[in-house]
């Protein structure tokens, strides 16, 4: 990826594009993923790397998800999810 001031290049172009393609997926951009997975192959990324950069943008995305619809059964006083969203320090399971 460019950037604009060489000391803020910290990760590879491989990482970058790997993170990149997980921001791609849990903004539902498949514009941009389209044009990540090119960049990501090109710098050398394998197919595994780049579908477990999806997976885990996936279980992010999920979470996500979980806590809205909690928070929304909360508000509106209905019936609570049996899933648990990524908690904060609390002893509750996981999404991701």
């Amino acid at each position: 990826m460019q950037q604009t001031d060489p000391s803020k290049h910290i990760f590879s172009d491989k990482l970058e594009y790997l993170i990149a393609i997980g921001a791609a997926v849990t903004a539902n951009c498949i514009p941009c993923f389209e044009h990540l997975y090119a960049k990501a192959v090109q710098s050398g990324s394998s197919m595994a790397e780049i579908q477990r950069a999806t997976e885990i943008a996936g279980q992010i995305k999920n979470g996500a998800h979980i806590a809205l619809k909690n928070s929304m059964n909360e508000i509106m006083n209905t019936e609570e999810s049996n899933k648990q969203a990524c908690s904060s320090g609390e002893d509750k399971p996981c999404c991701c």
